[in-house]
């Protein structure tokens, strides 16, 4: 009977210590669950959803090229002029694509009116309502992702002074050149004003605006980069060189 006890009580520590492996086993599983979905949701699915905002892109940029080759081609030689102002378009609706070459040298994405998370900036870069539109004097504001949704601009902490940002609509091209980036918080939405952060400042300089959040998978402020107008050209004159030697 005494030796039967003492059995007893030496199973019971490895008992639970096989309580404790197995529990610590399951923890160990479900981390790895863990890190393989956030794997998915933030690099995989990214890479896929990019993959195809990248392919409607380019398809958009056919149909505004498409277009284009309806209207009178610029003479040669011709100097652009002044830049032909899209008019704004409908919620959700895309109205032009961009094209940053220091993302890579196939990168481009839709541009469509509004910045609503669940369903504008699903699938597009969000322009900001009431603010200007590509080429017109003002603050041509908008709004991408970092993580998620395709991630469009995941790399805008990587512009460099000079990168050029072309903005094709059914009109033509509208090139802009990055000049600097700032931090802000979410409240900061003097960066989208006409004249950025000086709202009672009347513009003269044709402005681009991208935000997005910051710092990676988090939203407690925002990341601004800046850019200038530097040049338009009419669609009938076809891409600018950079991207026409690129086969944008």
């Amino acid at each position: 009977m005494v030796g039967t006890n003492k059995r007893a009580r030496q199973a019971a520590p490895h008992r639970r210590a096989s309580v404790i492996s197995v529990l610590g086993e399951l923890l160990i599983t479900a981390g790895v669950f863990v890190f393989l979905f956030l794997g998915w949701q933030l690099w995989l699915n990214d890479l896929v959803l990019g993959a195809e905002q990248q392919d409607e892109a380019l398809s958009l940029s056919e149909q505004l090229g498409a277009a284009a080759e309806t209207t009178e081609p610029a003479p040669e030689g011709a100097e652009p002029g002044e830049p032909v102002i899209t008019l704004a378009s409908a919620e959700n609706e895309r109205f032009a694509t961009i094209f940053i070459p220091r993302f890579g040298a196939d990168y481009a994405r839709t541009v469509a009116e509004g910045i609503s998370p669940s369903t504008v900036l699903k699938d597009n870069i969000g322009h900001y309502p009431g603010s200007q539109m590509p080429g017109e004097i003002g603050n041509f504001a908008v709004a991408g992702h970092r993580t998620t949704w395709g991630a469009p601009f995941n790399q805008i902490a990587t512009l460099e002074l000079g990168d050029k940002i072309y903005v094709q609509t059914a009109d033509g091209w509208y090139t802009y050149v990055y000049r600097s980036s700032e931090y802000v918080l979410p409240t900061g939405t003097g960066v989208i004003a006409p004249v950025p952060q000086a709202p009672n400042v009347a513009p003269t300089d044709r402005i681009m605006t991208m935000t997005s959040c910051n710092p990676m998978l988090s939203d407690a402020e925002r990341i601004i980069a800046y850019a200038v107008f530097e040049s338009w050209q009419p669609a009938s004159a076809g891409a600018p060189a950079e991207l026409a030697q690129s086969g944008a």
